[in-house]
């Protein structure tokens, strides 16, 4: 039974090493395996050890982790109107892809109840190809409204 769960810091590895695969998966990196994992790991420890905006959850099959995902809140200014004042970025929505069949679903699902318990006005993320149906089932839509600018490309 694969278990959902809050990351901690001793995670840092195990998470960093899930983000090379995800992020390699079908690109060709620019640093080296090893070199990535360690600078990953430092950043996750980091973030994962002290009050940060970021939050993560795991997925762990039998003491190995197996998937994440990760949420970023972000504080808006002050608004006079009935609108919530935070919202939230979610990132790195990755399975290890021997343990999917679901397990995509309950990382997400964990984050959305997470943010609906802490007062989250909205959340945004940018979807891979493969992802967007999951996303899609859960809500989220596509807004002509939303505008982006790529500083470097």
């Amino acid at each position: 039974m694969i278990a959902i769960r809050a990351a901690t810091a001793a995670d840092a590895r195990a998470l960093a090493e899930l983000r090379w695969e995800f992020r390699t998966a079908g690109y060709d990196p620019n640093e080296a395996r090893d070199a990535f994992v360690t600078r990953c790991t430092a950043w996750m420890l980091r973030e994962l050890q002290r009050a940060s905006p970021w939050q993560a959850w795991v997925a762990v099959d039998d003491a190995e982790i197996v998937g994440q995902v990760w949420l970023c809140v972000v504080e808006k200014i002050p608004n006079p109107i009935a609108e919530l004042e935070r919202l939230g970025y979610v990132s790195n929505l990755y399975v290890n892809p021997s343990a999917r069949g679901g397990i995509g679903t309950r990382l997400l699902e964990g984050a959305l109840d997470w943010c609906r318990a802490h007062q989250i006005d909205r959340v945004v993320l940018w979807p891979t190809q493969r992802s967007e149906t999951l996303y899609l089932r859960h809500g989220f839509a596509r807004h002509a409204d939303v505008m982006e600018l790529k500083i470097r490309s």
